[in-house]
């Protein structure tokens, strides 16, 4: 995080001194509206700005990727109760994490299959043990929204 840091500050020193060093040649052409420092000069300014944009995706992407990760890891806390911060809401049973990741992955799974417009006629994803759709599995007089990958769905 460091790096990135000091990435965009380095940048936006470089683009301001570009802009400065536009308005020095400016300064020093006399009035004339073009001139090879200036259009020099504009250029720097050009390549630095588009350097500092380069310097500001990259940090708002390592924002990004924090802002998920934590988002994951309080998600995770909350649904397996772990969090001292906030207990669980009265009547909702704290969840195991890896019943949280397998109702993840079907999710997933199943809103690529919406947009591939395979509408759950699709295979079921590698290593998945079960059935594509959430009522897949659910049998003649099953329980509706079942998922046979789910050992406690039946139970609900």
């Amino acid at each position: 995080m460091d790096a990135t840091v000091d990435e965009l500050s380095a940048a936006y020193d470089e683009f301001v001194a570009a802009a400065a060093g536009v308005l020095e040649a400016r300064a020093h052409a006399g009035g004339a509206e073009k001139t090879a420092a200036t259009d020099a000069a504009l250029e720097s300014f050009k390549q630095r700005w588009e350097l500092f944009r380069v310097a500001c995706d990259h940090a708002e992407e390592l924002v990004e990727s924090l802002r998920q990760r934590i988002g994951s890891e309080c998600l995770v806390d909350e649904a397996t109760g772990s969090s001292s911060s906030a207990p669980t809401a009265p009547g909702i049973k704290p969840i195991s994490a890896v019943r949280l990741e397998q109702m993840s992955k079907a999710v997933r799974w199943l809103v690529i299959e919406l947009q591939q417009g395979a509408g759950g006629a699709a295979a079921p994803p590698p290593g998945a043990g079960g059935a594509a759709t959430p009522t897949a599995g659910a049998g003649a007089g099953g329980q509706q929204g079942h998922d046979a990958r789910f050992s406690e769905d039946g139970a609900q």
